[in-house]
């Protein structure tokens, strides 16, 4: 059978010496044990300028999509899952292939089964992987919010601070030169009698420099100075707002002065009055935010009756775009309908799931420790004959010519060695525990959503999809990773009746 290889590895991982030519290498040796005939290798270092792994992935699917069937490929192979894929989107491009072209994907170090129940794994595992990332991406996220709470920019200082890491105590202080700078830049705007052309004319005047590449200060590093409330100790960060501990270089009442004359028109703001609009809902046919509508109608008798509806904003409408309004308890029920999609047919399926991802990990992490265990024996060996190389040219036993020839040889062979030594560090179990919860929430999504307050639900919403789109009869939900696996397989669940 013919071939395709794809190796990849992060800058991390070249650091820690799991090297592309150790890939390489063992798909090579899989490949010569299986009979398989490599007919082209693909590999990229994500060290390199960014995006190009990217654009090498794509190169290799599409080669592989225009050779297939001349060149008689019958596999890609990777080393592992992860090497294969890092989210959802290069998992569907590799399946489309195997679909359309009878492209199998192997793998070193990973199996997965054959038939529907495999591809199942497969599916939930890239799933999973993609989730445990965006997870670890969000731990990040609280340690550097973390660093705001205790008064500190957990990043590079604006123009008129400097960052000084070996000073715990402050790690962030005012410039000398710079600080200045941006005091008089509010002194002069302050005084509402100043352009920003002009402005910038009057700072190159007096001295002051941005910096020695760009030394005029332009109009957009204007409007970030005078619009950059750290300079006043307030900490912006990911859509929160900390009180810093950095020395202030602008009086508040200096910098609202600023403020009016930057924004001197008002502007409106609208504030979100119905629980499903605002943008949670968008029109599927222009884009346009589902904005709601709150209806009284007095009865003949009395009292009133309240109707909420939902509807596209878009006020400005093409002839050919539908009617799209809808009935609030209508809207809800198709939402809580989507949501019980994501359930599965039954608690003894949930429980299977459960095991078979726990089982995949758990043979994944012994067949890692496996090789370890293999390798870390053969460096031991190579070592203990650099040992005894070593005593016997001390000896004598040897001459130099043959002791550095075959000390060059075991060298090259320990470097070989603990290149192809994987990381000690899995995530099996964090990983397994994140699958068992995800699978939980799913099974509970419908409940959860009939039970939560309004701003529960728009919470709820956030998590489980990406886009959610009304046209004139149905809701349509993009689900977000890895709830899109489990929405799928509401197809399965209406089938032949062989769920897995």
């Amino acid at each position: 059978m013919n071939i395709v290889t794809w190796a990849r590895v992060s800058s991390r991982e070249q650091r820690e010496g799991y090297s592309l030519d150790a890939q390489q290498r063992a798909m090579r040796e899989k490949a010569a044990r299986e009979g398989w005939q490599i007919v082209r290798e693909f590999a990229v270092a994500e060290s390199a300028k960014r995006g190009v792994d990217r654009e090498e992935f794509n190169r290799m699917v599409a080669w592989v999509r225009e050779n297939a069937k001349r060149e008689k490929i019958g596999a890609i192979l990777f080393h592992k899952l992860d090497r294969a894929c890092r989210n959802i989107r290069d998992a569907v491009r590799l399946q489309d292939l195997k679909d359309a072209l009878s492209v199998q994907l192997l793998f070193v170090e990973n199996e997965f089964g054959k038939g529907a129940a495999g591809m199942l794994n497969f599916n939930m595992m890239v799933a999973f992987a993609q989730y445990y990332s965006d997870n670890l991406h969000d731990e990040v996220l609280k340690g550097l919010l973390e660093k705001c709470e205790q008064g500190w920019l957990p990043a590079h200082a604006p123009f008129g601070y400097i960052n000084d890491t070996a000073d715990k105590a402050e790690p962030i202080k005012p410039h000398p030169q710079e600080a200045q700078t941006v005091r008089r830049v509010f002194d002069l705007y302050s005084q509402g009698t100043t352009t920003f052309e002009v402005l910038a004319d009057r700072l190159a005047s007096e001295g002051h420099v941005y910096r020695s590449s760009a030394p005029r200060f332009y109009r957009t590093v204007l409007s970030y100075i005078l619009n950059n409330r750290f300079y006043i100790g307030e900490i912006h960060y990911h859509g929160r707002v900390f009180p810093g501990k950095h020395k202030l270089l602008i009086d508040r009442q200096t910098f609202e002065a600023c403020q009016d004359i930057l924004h001197s028109r008002n502007r409106r703001r609208t504030e979100v009055s119905l629980p499903l609009a605002g943008g949670i809902l968008r029109c599927r046919y222009c884009g346009q935010a589902i904005t709601g509508e709150h209806i009284r109608r007095r009865l003949i008798g009395g009292g009133c009756n309240e109707h909420v509806y939902y509807r596209c904003g878009n006020d400005i409408q093409e002839s050919d775009h539908p009617r799209v309004r809808w009935n609030g308890a209508e809207v809800e029920q198709a939402i809580e309908f989507e949501l019980n999609k994501l359930k599965l047919p039954s608690p003894d399926i949930a429980d299977w799931l459960k095991e078979a991802v726990s089982a995949t990990l758990a043979d994944e992490a012994t067949l890692r420790r496996n090789r370890e265990t293999m390798l870390k024996k053969r460096e031991s060996e190579l070592r203990n004959r650099q040992e005894r190389l070593l005593t016997a040219y001390l000896d004598e036993t040897i001459d130099k010519d043959v002791y550095e020839t075959k000390a060059s040889e075991i060298k090259i062979d320990l470097a070989r060695v603990q290149a192809e030594l994987p990381s000690s560090m899995t995530h099996g179990g964090e990983l397994a525990k994140v699958a068992s919860t995800v699978i939980d929430l799913t099974q509970s999504a419908g409940e959860r959503w009939r039970g939560s307050n309004w701003a529960a639900r728009r919470e709820l919403l956030e998590i489980f999809s990406l886009n959610r789109e009304l046209d004139e009869t149905k809701l349509c939900v993009t689900w977000a990773s890895p709830f899109d696996a489990f929405a799928e397989m509401a197809d399965l669940k209406n089938g032949r009746g062989d769920w897995i």
